[in-house]
């Protein structure tokens, strides 16, 4: 079999590596994204993006659970507005910054 894609990359003193932006790409890798790692009978190590579960947290659906009775049980004081004075200190803070969500990260990311 041809390779598609060769790239190296250094194991660390802690075993860490870095997977380059190229081998990132190809497997559609992001920051936060789990990888697997499965290794076969001749020793040849196969890395592949984790699809995500779609299971649920059980705190987590218990605190949303709370929120819902909270705000079906109290309705006009579950949710209150944000403090005029709290949203004008972080418009402050932030003026002058924009961030692109979307942009891509440049370069290696350290795992």
């Amino acid at each position: 079999m041809g390779a598609l894609l060769k790239e190296e990359s250094t194991v660390t003193v802690k075993g860490q590596t870095t997977i380059p932006k190229a081998v990132r790409q190809a497997l559609g890798v992001e920051l936060g994204d789990r990888i697997a790692f499965t290794v076969d009978e001749h020793r040849r190590v196969y890395l592949e993006k984790v699809k995500p579960e779609q299971t649920s947290d059980p705190v987590i659906e218990s605190f949303l659970g709370f929120l819902a009775n909270d705000m079906s049980n109290n309705p006009g004081t579950s949710v209150v507005s944000f403090p005029q004075a709290l949203l004008d200190r972080a418009v402050a803070l932030t003026a002058g910054m924009s961030v692109d969500l979307d942009a891509e990260i440049e370069g290696d990311i350290a795992i």
